[in-house]
């Protein structure tokens, strides 16, 4: 039995097998049609392969990817959002709270002053009750009270 001669011939791409090789196998109707099956199959899928890749790179599939991907982690980045405005809110109520002390104490450490004098003046007023209180026993005071000044 002789070898087959196949070659590719044309721009078309028909495969084309010797006549006598065609006529004396018994199967040689069959093995063409599966020959041009094949040939077939492998355009098609050159075809289908590059009509794939057009499509997932064509920008209105991009853009919907990007909607996906959006659709996807939006409700995440609200609900994070929705956490940190909480946290701001809890974090200015703290803020205020502390001013609010450091002010409290500031007013405090000002108001020493008034402190002191009222401190001056409960030792003035004690002094001259301790010598109003010597005078109505009879006795004499050692020293007069300090002349009230305000």
């Amino acid at each position: 039995m002789e070898e087959p001669e196949m070659q590719l011939k044309g721009k078309k791409g028909l495969l084309w097998i010797s006549r006598t090789w065609y006529w004396k196998n018994a199967w040689g109707v069959a093995i063409m049609r599966i020959v041009a099956l094949f040939m077939f199959t492998l355009w098609v899928t050159d075809k289908f392969t590059e009509s794939v890749y057009v499509l997932a790179n064509e920008p209105s599939v991009a853009l919907y990817r990007l909607q996906e991907h959006v659709r996807r982690s939006l409700p995440e980045l609200a609900q994070h959002k929705a956490d940190m405005q909480r946290w701001e809110e809890q974090s200015q109520g703290a803020i205020y709270t502390v001013e609010y002390a450091c002010s409290a104490v500031k007013n405090l450490v000002d108001s020493s002053v008034y402190f002191r004098s009222v401190e001056g003046l409960l030792k003035q007023a004690i002094s001259i009750r301790d010598h109003m209180h010597a005078a109505a026993q009879g006795h004499s005071p050692e020293e007069p009270p300090p002349p009230f000044s305000a």
